[in-house]
């Protein structure tokens, strides 16, 4: 599998989430010294990847207030009991939107939320230079999120990179075949296939359908959007699967440990690459 396409910058929605991310990148430059002494001081994270092997299907689920496409979730939301409610379900890692202006996100959600539960966090964000890596290993995450439309293949390369010295794992999100080869040409080690577009914000379930099983079996595959149920997790399993990320349906829940409890223990199916 070779990469074809010509990368162009992103449009619609995520355009304009990517444009405001490189903003409030330049704005958090001047702090970076202090920042990479609070990096370098912050103890070791809980392990991200490693969380995500096991005989099922393991649970990534999501703190998210609000998103552009359904506008808001759950505005009232403790992003602390949250996560602890998810991992008393049974959530392997738990992810968390620290995107303010769309997701009703912030640092303080992470940060609460590390301090709350011992399972790895994720730093969902629209993650466009270095200082914002630093930013996330100083905060305590295990792993930040890099979205591969979002970032020309140079700097998916460099941001990839960078959070490997950094002791940060990553996520690299993709939606079609060049996506992916460009995740792999990076290194990665844990990918996630989108089934939302992030510029029309339509989604597609047979995106993580058609890119599962192209995911060598070496690599942690994640499907996000678009699962809710138990269904959704068992069709994703029988693509192949590693694990699952749940936002909206666990962030809206009443009883989220429950919403959450009722994902788990879906036989993982092993990929054949």
């Amino acid at each position: 599998m070779q990469a074809s396409s010509v990368w162009t910058a992103p449009t619609g929605t995520l355009g304009r989430i990517v444009a405001e991310a490189r903003q409030r990148a330049d704005a958090l430059k001047p702090r970076e010294a202090e920042l990479a002494r609070r990096a370098a001081d912050a103890p070791p994270a809980p392990a991200f990847g490693g969380a995500l092997r096991a005989r099922t299907v393991q649970i990534i689920a999501e703190v998210k207030r609000r998103s552009p496409s359904k506008g808001w979730i759950n505005p009232g939301i403790s992003a602390a009991e949250q996560a602890s409610a998810y991992a008393r379900g049974g959530a392997a890692a738990i992810s968390v939107l620290t995107e303010p202006a769309h997701f009703g996100g912030s640092n303080e959600d992470l940060a609460a939320i590390r301090d709350a539960v011992s399972v790895p966090v994720l730093k969902k964000d629209f993650h466009v230079h270095g200082v914002q890596l630093v930013e996330a290993r100083a905060l305590g995450a295990s792993a930040a999120l890099l979205i591969a439309r979002a970032l020309p293949p140079h700097e998916l390369a460099h941001l990839a990179e960078t959070a490997r010295q950094l002791r940060l794992e990553v996520v690299i999100e993709v939606r079609d075949k060049d996506e992916l080869q460009r995740a792999l040409d990076a290194g990665a080690s844990i990918i996630g296939i989108n089934n939302r577009n992030l510029e029309t914000l339509a989604i597609d379930p047979a995106t993580s359908e058609r890119l599962l099983a192209l995911v060598p079996s070496s690599i942690i595959a994640v499907a996000e959007s678009g699962v809710s149920g138990r269904l959704d997790v068992e069709r994703a399993a029988a693509r192949g699967a590693d694990a699952v990320l749940v936002g909206s349906s666990v962030s809206a829940a009443h009883d989220p440990s429950t919403a959450v409890a009722n994902l788990c223990g879906v036989e993982r199916v092993t990929r054949d690459r």
